[in-house]
């Protein structure tokens, strides 16, 4: 079977990111037209010109913010008049902060002299930073780019969600929170969009190192794993972090005709971290 990708406009939202960087060279080497579309403008540009260069298809910098839905809308307008109506959505922008992490793992009576560093400490404007840019930056693209999709009864829509949405983990409140949305979202939409000919899936990395979490699995001073990262190094079966290459094959996947008939699930790319107890 064609897996039908040549020649069709993806739309990577976060796409100056390390994951969505690495989906958006995927597909051009496929000889998908990219849009990359992120609120660095700079950043999307210069991947714009490498994509281009390095294997000869159409691709375009677009400076927008998934919170923005105008923002998205003058996108599009762009999108669409540079290299056509859009066939796929890939919603990658995300992240989490900070502010919405707490400092230890479990409470202990010694926490109570202060709480700081437990979830009393966290801040409500980390959690809505995270919660909003996580869930809302995927729901507000896909209200503007799967309109072409609609009226051509065609497409394909891939979320990014993350391990965090199966099983929370420990001090990630918010993100946790927010890639079970996503999750919840998919399934929904993939139901909502079934006979507009329109898929709804999800792709869920394991443990990846990228700017997002690097705070958290390594030490800052000495570049050595932290004690997290340890700990979810021992409970990967595979006992490494994952590589962005590692998800490629599963997105291209997910957007082809190989996979016509699957909407509305989430597939894990985890190296078997939820397969595993722990024992």
């Amino acid at each position: 079977m064609d897996t039908n990708l040549k020649g069709k406009v993806a739309v990577i939202t976060g796409a100056a990111g390390v994951i969505c960087s690495a989906m958006a060279k995927s597909l051009a080497a496929m000889g998908v037209k990219t849009a990359l579309v992120d609120i660095n403008a700079e950043a999307v540009e210069k991947l714009a010109q490498e994509i281009e260069k390095e294997f000869n298809v159409s691709s375009i910098g677009v400076a927008a913010s998934v919170l923005d839905k105008e923002s998205l809308q003058k996108a599009k307008k762009i999108i669409n008049n540079m290299l056509g109506s859009v066939d796929y959505l890939i919603n990658g922008a995300g992240g989490n902060s900070p502010l919405a992490t707490s400092g230890v793992d479990q409470m202990v009576d010694s926490d109570l002299e202060d709480l700081d560093e437990t979830f009393f400490g966290m801040k409500m404007e980390g959690f809505d930073k995270v919660f909003d840019l996580n869930f809302k930056g995927t729901i507000l693209p896909t209200m503007v780019f799967a309109m072409d999709m609609i009226d051509k009864k065609s497409g394909s829509i891939v979320n990014v969600s993350s391990m965090n949405s199966f099983r929370p983990l420990t001090r990630i409140a918010a993100y946790s929170a927010a890639k079970a949305a996503v999750n919840n979202f998919t399934q929904w939409l993939a139901v909502h969009f079934s006979k507009m000919g329109v898929r709804v899936n999800a792709i869920a990395p394991g443990f990846l190192l990228t700017n997002q979490n690097r705070f958290l699995l390594t030490d800052e001073e000495t570049g050595e794993p932290t004690a997290r990262g340890v700990k979810i190094i021992n409970n990967t079966p595979m006992e490494r972090y994952g590589t962005p290459d590692e998800l490629q094959g599963t997105l291209l996947y997910l957007l082809s005709d190989w996979s016509a008939f699957v909407t509305g699930v989430v597939i894990p790319v985890d190296g078997g971290f939820s397969a595993y107890s722990g024992v």
